[in-house]
């Protein structure tokens, strides 16, 4: 017994640190697969002793929620479903039995009240006792009713969810690839708790019901309300006389809501439906991680009661993975901007769920251990929810041999460390050139070289693969064509298009050049004061002393020394000179395009947090070099504020008010900036 609970509080530590590290910190420290099994085990090990521990996942529904949106105790515990991948267990808890097979959608499940046909609540589930109220943002769901027909009280349940379409659009305009959002429902989560609910809007949030929880009209405990007409009595008597699931469905599509897509299912018909299921999940827009097999027959559903943590009126489905055998040729070893140097496996091609596989990331050095990886080993890989590669087993374990000490990318030191008790591999060397990404990524951007397809993102890639040592080599990208139409999310058209701007980039002018260099504290709007001092002469730009640099108007001691400690270190002479052997200078009077002064005579000042860009200064040097001034205060010369919050009762966001001073958010400050409407 004694080894049987220490066994229990060994799966438990896991199982409830795997958990916090996906719900709280978007990280997975252990396959999907490997959190089932262990999960199984422990039911298997509490079901053989009798005995549940407090802190067990088998009995705790969740994590405390973390943000500082306003709490609220549900009125009744929220609990999690059971679940099961056997088919024959669905048919067997329905018995004979009708039910409702609908998706698990994989977002975030959130509580609705309407009164008086008004929505006046909404509150997410947080740990199933206590949520956080989010009212004002699920008014801007793109698909909820904020109205209905009606008029009593109306409490129900669903699921937010953003659609993968939405979540790369998003990601695709996030330049940080640190910043950019794990999966759809990270993505849901993070914008359905804001704070400003126009971002929320933005991000295209969906609500699908799954669940009508209460339905009262005025007058089961006041009088009737006066906008309660006596159809609509009769008709929600009928429907509680109905008493079937399916129907308060159909009930809540004609209040407006949409519903999770279903099926009406019985003991015979299950196998057919979840096949159904399995082949749409393939071409679904929307995520989902499994079924839900919801008994039919209310009354009958409620009498069967719920375990410590479940109903048994409904269980779960997840998928049974489609599981392959395969051979491992090598771990490709991938370093990161964070340092990180993350194993991704490389196996003989399979064919998963109708695709073809040959890659999965392994995320850690404990997870390799944990399966004892080892090349030429046979490994059984799948598709969490019938997506994501993942290695399932390893059938021979030959054991982990030959991690690298040294960086794949710049050959520093690389050694193992435990972060979180996870051991992970490090890139020690501080100039390592994957950890220097903000630079290249400068390089293209928009007023630097203007190269278009190389994202943050992309880049990483390429330096990963060693495909770039130094910025000049971005002009030859088109040498490894073959490896990058391979790579993912790349094609032939892609990488065209990429070469294409790439040659376009190669006649520039001085200002950008300069800039693109990321010299501390030299913007573009300095870059272009410092070229034109100097006639747009390189030979004089790069070889400016300090005192002729002070002599500019606008640069100050600070800045003229990181400008000449740039250019007398030797490595960066090199850069510079490789660069110039690649690029054609013209004068900026040549190039006109984004150097319109279209924010002439208009003043700005910028409050709140930010998000298209780092920090104010960027902001701000942007505005400057469009003609624009910025100030720190609202005054009666202000022309735009700048808040992403517009609805704050902040002192600036009230002087606007109170002075007729246009309040913008980021988003309407840059599309009348591309659209030259100011």
């Amino acid at each position: 017994m004694d080894l049987k609970i220490k066994e229990m509080k060994s799966k438990i530590e896991l199982l409830n640190k795997a958990s916090k590290a996906y719900y709280q910190e978007s990280a997975e420290i252990i396959p999907n697969i490997e959190f089932d099994k262990l999960y199984d085990e422990l039911v298997q090990l509490e079901t053989e002793t009798g005995i549940t521990l407090a802190n067990s996942p088998t009995v705790n529904v969740g994590y405390q929620v973390l943000s500082d949106l306003p709490k609220e105790a549900h009125q009744g515990r929220m609990l999690s479903l059971d679940k099961t991948k056997d088919v024959d267990t669905l048919a067997s808890f329905l018995g004979n039995q009708k039910g409702l097979l609908s998706w698990k959608l994989d977002g975030l499940t959130i509580v609705l009240t309407y009164e008086d046909g008004i929505l006046t609540k909404a509150v997410t589930r947080g740990n199933g006792e206590i949520g956080e109220v989010i009212t004002n943002n699920a008014k801007v769901f793109k698909n909820l009713p904020v109205s209905i027909p009606f008029k009593g009280k109306l409490v129900l349940r669903g699921e937010a969810i953003i659609t993968y379409s939405e979540f790369e659009r998003i990601n695709s305009q996030i330049i940080e690839a640190e910043a950019k959002y794990k999966n759809p429902r990270n993505l849901c989560s993070g914008s359905v708790r804001q704070l400003n609910n126009q971002i929320t809007a933005e991000r295209n949030v969906r609500f699908y019901a799954f669940a009508l929880v209460q339905a009262e009209n005025a007058g089961e405990t006041k009088q009737k309300n006066e906008r309660q007409t006596d159809g609509e009595l009769v008709e929600l008597a009928e429907l509680k006389q109905k008493n079937s699931r399916q129907k308060q469905f159909e009930w809540l599509e004609k209040q407006g809501f949409e519903v999770v897509e279903y099926r009406l299912t019985t003991a015979e018909s299950i196998y057919e439906d979840v096949e159904w299921f399995a082949e749409q999940i393939r071409q679904n827009d929307f995520p989902s991680d499994g079924l839900v097999l919801l008994i039919d027959d209310i009354q009958y559903g409620e009498s069967l009661g719920n375990t410590a943590k479940f109903p048994r009126s409904s269980i779960a489905f997840k998928w049974k993975d489609e599981i392959k055998e395969t051979v491992l040729k090598e771990i490709e070893w991938s370093a990161s901007r964070t340092g990180l140097i993350n194993p991704v496996a490389i196996f003989d091609p399979v064919e998963l769920e109708g695709t073809t596989v040959s890659r999965a990331s392994v995320h850690n050095i404990s997870i390799m251990k944990q399966l004892e990886l080892g090349v030429g080993d046979t490994i059984e890989v799948y598709k969490a929810n019938m997506i994501i590669p993942q290695i399932a087993n390893n059938l021979t374990r030959s054991g982990v041999e030959d991690i690298p000490d040294v960086c794949p990318v710049c050959d520093g030191k690389a050694e193992i460390r435990k972060e979180n008790d996870v051991e992970v591999l490090v890139c020690t060397n501080e100039k390592c050139l994957a950890k220097q990404i903000k630079a290249f990524t400068l390089f293209v951007s928009r007023d630097a070289m203007n190269i278009d397809g190389l994202s943050e993102a992309t880049m990483e890639k390429f330096i990963a693969k060693g495909l770039i040592k130094e910025l000049a080599d971005l002009f030859h990208v088109e040498r490894f064509k073959e490896t990058i139409v391979s790579m993912e999310g790349f094609g032939e058209k892609s990488f065209e298009n990429m070469v294409e701007s790439v040659n376009k980039a190669r006649k520039t002018t001085p200002t950008r050049l300069l800039y693109s260099l990321g010299i501390p504290n030299v913007g573009v709007a300095n870059a272009k004061v410092i070229c034109k001092a100097c006639n747009n002469d390189w030979s004089r730009i790069h070889r400016l002393t300090k005192e002729e640099l002070m002599e500019i108007d606008g640069i100050g001691p600070k800045m003229a020394d990181a400008y000449t400690s740039y250019f007398s270190d030797e490595k960066n002479k090199m850069i510079v000179e490789d660069i110039l052997k690649e690029i054609e200078l013209e004068s900026d009077s040549i190039i006109t395009d984004e150097r319109e002064q279209i924010l002439q005579g208009f003043t700005f000042v910028i409050t709140g947090a930010l998000e298209h860009f780092e920090n104010r200064e960027e902001l701000k040097e942007l505005i400057e070099n469009k003609g624009g001034k910025t100030t720190g205060s609202v005054t009666s010369k202000t022309n735009y504020l700048i808040n992403n919050d517009i609805l704050s009762n902040s002192s600036k966001n009230k002087k606007a008010k109170e002075l007729g001073v246009e309040i913008l958010t980021e988003e309407e400050f840059l599309n009348r900036i591309n659209t030259n409407t100011f």
